[in-house]
């Protein structure tokens, strides 16, 4: 991990509050793991916590929500503005041991850190992507690049099939799903795939404020005690949390 000065090469909104950001970045990067990002006229004080979305080609690619005052402050960088980049920080999804096929499931802006991994799993992965309604639909041709089959969902059924995306996963034909999204969404996967004994890993969204494990602000409940999501995660398999 490093800290650098990064040129922002694109940032633009695709969908209403999410803006899909590109900066200049040289370096290893593992699909899972995310960075710090801050503004250098300091107007927020603490970096804000942005997985990746995709890295190629010497950049790194961001997609994030405006929700406060630092996305915001972020939202406005244009074309050749710099930005700085803490990272890549985290332990991202294990990808080299998989056997089988693999379930990739985003709700939302869950969806952020998955198109990475589905590029990196290949044609191996089937993408389910579930969203409120049409107009905050995003990147499903992004997906459709690299997946074996890509399935969307809207709860009003304005996009794909109706419902909630969790209804749509044929647990039994998969060894491995990986997931990030409403925690509410994460629940029902981990308990499907624990009655379907399929290992499921999922990817937690927490506030930081260091992105180290120092200040301890991103702590997460597991079986062996408490861990920090942006150290020991942001990527967990289902089987250590409670």
């Amino acid at each position: 991990m490093k800290v650098v000065k990064s040129r922002i090469r694109e940032n633009i909104k695709i969908s209403n509050r999410i803006h899909r950001l590109t900066c200049e970045f040289t370096g290893d990067i593992k699909p899972g793991q995310f960075f710090m990002l801050k503004t250098l006229d300091n107007s927020f004080l603490l970096p804000r916590p942005i997985s990746v979305n995709d890295s190629c080609d010497n950049t790194v690619t961001f997609l994030y929500r405006t929700e406060g005052k630092g996305t915001t402050k972020i939202s406005t960088l244009r074309e050749d503005d710099e930005l700085q980049l803490f990272g890549p920080l985290g332990n991202g999804f294990a990808i080299d041991s998989l056997d089988g096929k693999t379930a990739v499931v985003g709700g939302g802006i869950g969806i952020a850190p998955l198109l990475y991994l589905v590029k990196a799993l290949g044609k191996k992965a089937d993408v389910y992507l579930g969203f409120k309604d049409s107009e905050n639909v995003y990147l499903v041709e992004e997906f459709r690049k690299y997946a074996d089959k890509t399935i969307v969902v809207t709860e009003d059924g304005s996009d794909g099939e109706k419902g909630f995306v969790t209804d749509f996963i044929s647990y039994k034909e998969y060894e491995t799903v990986m997931t990030c999204g409403p925690e509410i969404m994460m629940n029902k996967i981990v308990k499907n795939c624990l009655e379907n004994n399929v290992k499921c890993y999922v990817s937690l969204e927490r506030r930081m404020a260091c992105g180290m494990g120092v200040c301890l602000g991103c702590t997460v409940e597991t079986k062996s005690g408490n861990k920090r999501a942006c150290k020991d995660g942001p990527v967990f398999s289902s089987e250590e949390l409670i």
